[in-house]
């Protein structure tokens, strides 16, 4: 889905992205998606192609060939191996060239970048790390259960692209100020917990927006720079529950660019039919939907504010911004202050909708 887009960003003042992109696990959307077709994606300033190889597992290279130049998105995959467009060069899931129909050798340098997968929750994950590190074990995505389970939903999946810097996006973690004037979602009590790689969000709000909702909670938690994965429950007129779990992820196109994508999962409801279910879960997808399009539109008109002026209402902004800063240092430079688990409760206002 592609928004359309007022003002773009410009690199005056606060307006400046830094130049790398974080350190950790990206959604690349739904894992049935990728097939032994070549899938082209314009991410971290590249282009990567993705595809399953012989083993049925996705990989992904980067997509130049660096014979002459050509694009093997544009190619095609025999017996796992991918074939380039422009002289059949034959190139291996693991980016080394394993054949040359016209040549009886192989040049030593004849590799491409292997990017790092994951396919876990339905979901194709890819690694991305600028000192080429592998995987960081502790950082893995944690299975999500529902996922597996026969009671819950399958994936609703959207795609966005967003022309902003990604750290908009991350600041909703912390900002518990825009609830009420984007969302009509009054927060009723919210705090984060911040502990290594995770930063959690914890709410409980008033979702006045929502048709039949009487209160809600939400436990958020992003896992690495790009994943959060939110566990929700509201309570609907009639003594129903609805719980839910949510996927937001983001991969960066660009410094000022970047693919949101948010899932929903939905346990179904006991002593319902089938199909009041899907309508009710297709009436929170839709709530939902249009809660992040409230957020794009935001987005899309505003520019990058380093310094921002907060006032004693906002969340812990800062701590965010300090804790997301850690994926985009070496390893080695990670503060070893985020060892220590740390909770920041915020002392909720009552807000007060301006008079029209």
């Amino acid at each position: 889905m592609n928004i359309p887009v007022k003002n773009l960003p410009d690199d005056k003042g606060d307006n400046k992205c830094q130049a790398r992109f974080a350190r950790g696990w990206h959604c690349l959307g739904l894992s049935r998606d990728y097939g032994e077709e070549p899938v082209s994606l314009d991410y971290f300033g590249s282009k990567l192609v993705a595809y399953r190889g012989a083993d049925w597992q996705v990989h992904i290279l980067d997509a130049y060939c660096p014979h002459m130049g050509a694009d093997l998105s544009e190619g095609e995959v025999v017996e796992g191996q991918l074939v380039c467009p422009f002289h059949h060069w034959e190139w291996g899931t693991d980016g080394k060239c394993s054949h040359i129909p016209y040549a009886k050798n192989i040049p030593a340098k004849a590799e491409i970048k292997s990017w790092p997968t994951l396919e876990k929750n339905g979901l194709l994950y890819i690694w991305h790390d600028p000192e080429g590190n592998q995987p960081i074990a502790e950082q893995e995505i944690p299975e999500q259960a529902e996922y597996y389970d026969d009671e819950w939903s399958d994936w609703y999946m959207e795609k966005i692209r967003i022309h902003n810097n990604n750290r908009e996006l991350i600041d909703n973690m912390a900002d518990v100020g825009h609830f009420g004037p984007v969302h009509d979602a009054q927060a009723l009590t919210f705090k984060n917990i911040v502990h290594k790689h995770t930063f959690t969000q914890v709410m409980e709000g008033d979702p006045e927006i929502m048709e039949n909702a009487d209160s809600m909670l939400s436990r958020a938690t992003y896992f690495g720079p790009a994943v959060m994965t939110t566990e929700m429950q509201i309570q609907l007129t009639g003594g129903f529950l609805l719980e839910s779990r949510l996927l937001v992820s983001h991969v960066p196109v660009s410094e000022n660019c970047f693919d949101l994508r948010f899932g929903l999962l939905f346990k179904r409801l006991d002593g319902v039919s089938r199909d009041l279910t899907d309508y009710i879960m297709m009436k929170h997808a839709k709530s939902t939907t249009q809660g992040f399009m409230d957020d794009v539109h935001i987005w899309h008109n505003k520019i990058r504010i380093d310094h921002p002026i907060l006032c004693d209402g906002d969340g812990p902004i800062h701590i965010l911004r300090k804790w997301h800063q850690q994926f985009y240092v070496d390893v080695a430079d990670v503060p070893t202050s985020w060892d220590e688990e740390k909770e920041y409760v915020v002392n909720i206002h009552k807000q007060v909708k301006p008079q029209s």
